[in-house]
């Protein structure tokens, strides 16, 4: 589909920014990362902040005020009404002192005159009351409430919480849907080397990790300048089960693939502190991204961002660089179905599909089976995903080592399940090279 220009007026608010990105990512199905990167650079970071949380907030909770609005309206609106609509819902949910309710209805009520027009103005007027009295009304479901019940209140399609539900039980299915509704904090890598350095008060530690916390809101600018200076790295605590796994040592040659935005190529540079360090993925607009990343690696490493297509000329990327062509220890972060990740990535439950897990599977076991050719005899290879289930996971591993046979065998697998972790959900695996092979 292509992909109308976005144009907005002078003086544009955040929420006639939200209303029209979102519009925007329901007409023409773009992600709301790239949505959100179409902000004018010169948008103040609060009112960047404030579009973001709208944006986010309403598809996180899209499909419990869409169930109310489809019974509220006999008809569809525009599709800027519906937008201001549905945001209008989650400022509703968000709550706020006596009287909030109103305030968000008269404020719906003047933008949706210049939005849109004073007809439809008074129509969302209509509607906007009794959504305000319809979720206020609501109770949150149990575990064993209607299928129904739990997927229109959280907001997931039917299917994956079905899904869900056969695989890892009831329970733990609701767990993971009320996780994936909950915001999602900023959590940062705390990179300084000198241990006695002080941290910020307002920066509280993830449990169960090292060098993993989590930043207060309202403290954007330290954060900003902590990250300038090369103190911290916003990164999630799931991000070291890979890491952790692989253990890059000084002076080792490593190879990171499907590598961009390049988070875990500087958490594993962090760790050599010496040694080569090859990150490479597809061209593309998170290349940009990895290559800034790569030059916050310490000076004893040399790294270098390297464009290319594993599965097609892999090899040919990197001796066209002069570098190995295999290495000590391999990472590959594989494309997959981001279950884990749900509360971060917010889009993605309405943008999976049943079929989706086979079609990534497919995929997957060709690019491991791709890295393992750059692996050296005796050496160390870690696949890992964001995902929490098994198709990706750990049905590829068992498959990889049949299909190697002999060449690598499996040595330990982690897997981060969010509800119990309290952090995203991921799986890794670390196989090592038989030295003769």
């Amino acid at each position: 589909m292509t992909k109308t220009e976005l144009i907005m007026p002078a003086g544009a608010t955040s929420w006639t920014w939200a209303v029209r990105l979102l519009e925007r990512w329901r007409e023409e199905e773009e992600r709301v990362d790239w949505l959100l990167e179409k902000l004018p650079r010169e948008l103040p970071p609060a009112e960047r902040a404030r579009v973001q949380a709208l944006l986010v907030g309403t598809i996180r909770h899209l499909g419990r005020i869409d169930a109310h609005l489809d019974k509220l309206m006999t008809r569809p609106p525009r599709p800027v009404v519906w937008a201001g609509l549905a945001v209008a819902g989650f400022e509703l949910l968000e709550g706020g002192t006596e009287g909030h309710s109103a305030r968000v209805g008269h404020h719906l009520v003047e933008k949706i005159k210049s939005l849109a027009s004073a007809k439809e103005a008074g129509f969302a007027n209509a509607v906007v009351r009794r959504l305000a009295e319809r979720l206020a009304a609501e109770t949150a479901p149990t575990a064993d409430a209607p299928i129904e019940d739990i997927v229109t209140y959280h907001s997931h399609p039917e299917w994956l919480v079905q899904r869900w539900r056969m695989r890892i039980g009831h329970e733990s299915a609701l767990k993971l849907v009320e996780w994936n509704q909950s915001p999602a904090p900023v959590l940062l890598r705390w990179r300084a080397t000198d241990e006695g350095a002080p941290k910020p008060e307002w920066l509280t530690p993830v449990d169960g990790t090292a060098d993993f916390y989590a930043a207060a809101s309202g403290h954007w600018p330290e954060l900003a300048e902590l990250i300038k200076a090369g103190t911290v790295q916003v990164q999630d605590a799931a991000t070291r089960l890979a890491v952790d796994l692989l253990a890059p040592q000084p002076g080792e040659t490593v190879l990171d693939l499907c590598a961009a935005p390049g988070g875990k190529s500087l958490a594993m540079a962090d760790r050599m502190g010496t040694g080569t360090l090859v990150a490479m993925d597809l061209m593309g607009r998170r290349m940009p991204r990895l290559a800034e990343n790569l030059q916050r690696v310490p000076s004893g490493v040399t790294a270098t961002a390297v464009a290319g297509d594993l599965l097609r000329g892999g090899a040919r990327a990197l001796t066209a660089k002069q570098l190995p062509s295999t290495y000590a220890a391999v990472l590959i972060d594989v494309p997959c179905s981001n279950t884990g990740v749900m509360r971060h990535r917010v889009d993605v439950k309405w943008r999976l599909h049943p079929d989706s897990f086979k079609r990534h599977a497919l995929q997957q076991l060709d690019l491991l089976l791709a890295a393992a050719e750059r692996v050296a005899p005796g050496g160390r290879l870690v696949y890992s995903t964001c995902s929490i289930d098994p198709e990706e996971n750990e049905q590829i591993a068992d498959a990889f080592v049949r299909r190697s046979r002999g060449a690598f065998s499996l040595v330990r697998s982690e897997l981060s399940l969010p509800w119990e972790t309290g952090h995203d959900g991921a799986a890794a695996f670390l196989f090592q090279r038989d030295a003769s092979s």
